[in-house]
């Protein structure tokens, strides 16, 4: 018969540590649910024998509690009562928009909807101030797991009026779409992202770095360039959203050499990278270098590209195309004044937060020129210098720059933005593209020109100058006619500063300078403007 513990003793599960205590018959174990109220009498007559015992002290000094009778428990629980272990979920849902949260996946049927009676009910306040949320459905959509002879798979059944969409594509109502690991789920709209689907019995990569890993969940692809590709990450436990841009140091192997320099010089860079902090510059949130492939850990925004946004309406009006100008200057502004230059500005590297026209924007890769020799860069990146200055062309990338390489670019950025397609392009029959960008011929076509300001036309005159000492800099752009403009001021404020009512902070003076960023121009850059103010030649059809 098992020998019962001493009253007051606090009967452990080794390996859970859940215990039952005498003293107020608490237990967290529930595996003890079942005896408490045994062990409760059990103390009751061990307190009433502890009574007797002490009237008889004298004559029997030995505790009674040895002998108490007890076939309930020796005080160690066997492991047949180990609590049962937690069913893990097979899936999770990460939001992707705000009102949405995680969802774990354990069941093999949820329902998703604004009904308060659903598995994922859409009533949360937070869901509640959408736009979209009166065109949710009380059941918009259902997720089923189905084991088939052919495999185990996921379907989300669309049960809404107004459409669920996977990866863009809507289901229909009373269709099915088999979910594949890393699709989204977006409601009534295409653009009103909800989740994405993550399948947990996928493989983690096992070639991403540790500190990856174990911070960050990578999800689907968002882009690839030339350097690499950009996958959306979730933090592991908060579930905030990045994007980590990836990039293949392959492609930097110049005759065997990497040409990817994350020396401690160059890590120390990071930091100072890391610290950047302006509304219209994307964050550089972690920097992970590996063997063969360098990992930049970014802010995420959902608005896509400038390029796309302007391909995909024409051209902005001129009013909006000053609110994105203005904008862009303050932001390269930030970063000249804190000892850096961008070196390859473009539409496909201003970012916009929301597809709205009017929008905060986001300077992106403006710190790869830190990891990656310059002249590496221009030939890595660039397979058309549109956007490039003539002194880089003339060096073919091997000399040392001012920040005027990145007016230049501003330049022409702020021209495809006026009337939608670029100032030098190589569909021009008469010049090579190099000719044109050197040599500064460009033009305004009256039939493309006729409804933009004569302020406009000049700042794109000032910054398209060949020679990079007459070339506008920005303190002169900011203070430029064009820009002198209260009301776009006041808009633009309130997109770069939301949190105090559009209230620009102080301005603060820069900590350093870089040396290489001061140097002189090189000496073959130095040419008049020449300007084509006569040609007609057509326009390309996108930037």
């Amino acid at each position: 018969m098992p020998r019962a513990k001493p009253v007051g003793t606090e009967f452990r599960n080794r390996n859970a540590l859940a215990h039952v205590q005498f003293g107020n018959y608490r237990c967290t174990h529930p595996a003890c649910e079942s005896v408490v109220a045994e062990l409760a009498k059990l103390y009751d007559y061990s307190q009433e024998q502890q009574r007797h015992e002490s009237q008889n002290t004298d004559s029997n000094p030995q505790s009674s509690m040895e002998t108490v009778p007890c076939d309930l428990i020796d005080g160690e629980f066997s492991g047949e009562e180990e609590e049962a272990e937690e069913t893990q979920p097979w899936a999770r849902l990460m939001p992707l928009g705000p009102g949405f949260v995680t969802v774990d996946l354990k069941n093999d049927e949820y329902t998703f909807g604004r009904g308060e009676n659903c598995d994922v009910s859409f009533s949360v306040q937070m869901a509640k101030n959408k736009q979209c949320f009166q065109a949710y459905s009380k059941v918009h959509f259902k997720l089923i797991k189905q084991t088939t002879s052919t495999g185990e798979f996921v379907f989300l059944e669309d049960t809404s009026s107004n459409g669920t969409f996977v990866n863009g594509e809507k289901v229909g109502k009373g269709n099915k779409q088999a979910l594949m690991n890393n699709d989204e789920i977006a409601l009534a709209l295409k653009k009103n992202k909800a989740y994405m689907y993550l399948d947990l019995n996928t493989d983690e990569d096992k070639t991403l770095p540790a500190e990856i890993r174990d911070k960050y969940t990578l999800g689907r692809t968002l882009g690839k360039g030339a350097c690499g590709e950009v996958k959306v990450a979730f933090s592991k436990g908060t579930c905030e959203r990045f994007a980590v841009k990836i990039i293949s140091k392959k492609k930097f192997t110049i005759g065997g050499v990497n040409q990817v320099n994350l020396g401690q010089q160059v890590m120390n860079e990071v930091k100072v990278l890391k610290a950047l902090k302006h509304p219209c510059i994307i964050k550089i949130e972690d920097v992970v270098d590996s063997p063969d492939v360098l990992y930049i850990v970014l802010e995420l925004v959902d608005g896509g590209e400038l390029f796309d946004k302007v391909v995909s309406i024409g051209q902005y009006d001129e009013p909006t195309a000053k609110l994105m100008s203005y904008q862009m200057v303050c932001a390269v502004k930030y970063l000249h004044d804190e000892g850096i230059t961008h070196r390859d500005l473009k539409p496909e590297n201003i970012l916009l937060a929301t597809e709205e026209n009017e929008t905060l924007i986001k300077v992106t890769d403006f710190g790869l020129s830190k990891f990656v020799d310059a002249g590496t860069m221009m030939k890595t990146f660039c397979g058309t210098p549109s956007y490039l200055a003539p002194e880089i062309l003339l060096t073919v990338g091997m000399g040392a720059y001012t920040k005027a390489i990145d007016c230049w670019s501003l330049g022409v950025i702020i021209y495809i933005c006026l009337v939608g397609y670029p100032p030098f392009s190589d569909e021009r029959e008469d010049m090579a593209l190099n000719k044109q960008i050197i040599g500064g011929h460009y033009s305004f076509p009256k039939e493309y020109w006729k409804d933009i300001s004569e302020e406009a036309i000049d700042l794109v005159k000032k910054l398209l100058t060949v020679d990079p000492k007459k070339r506008a800099t920005l303190e002169e752009v900011i203070g430029h006619p064009w820009f002198k403009d209260d009301a776009m001021k006041k808009k633009a404020n309130k997109l770069m500063y939301p949190e105090s009512g559009g209230m620009a902070p102080p301005l603060s003076k820069p900590n350093r300078k870089r040396s290489l960023e001061n140097a002189n121009e090189c000496s073959a850059a130095k040419r008049q403007t020449s300007t084509d103010t006569n040609s007609t030649s057509s326009p390309p059809g996108t930037p």
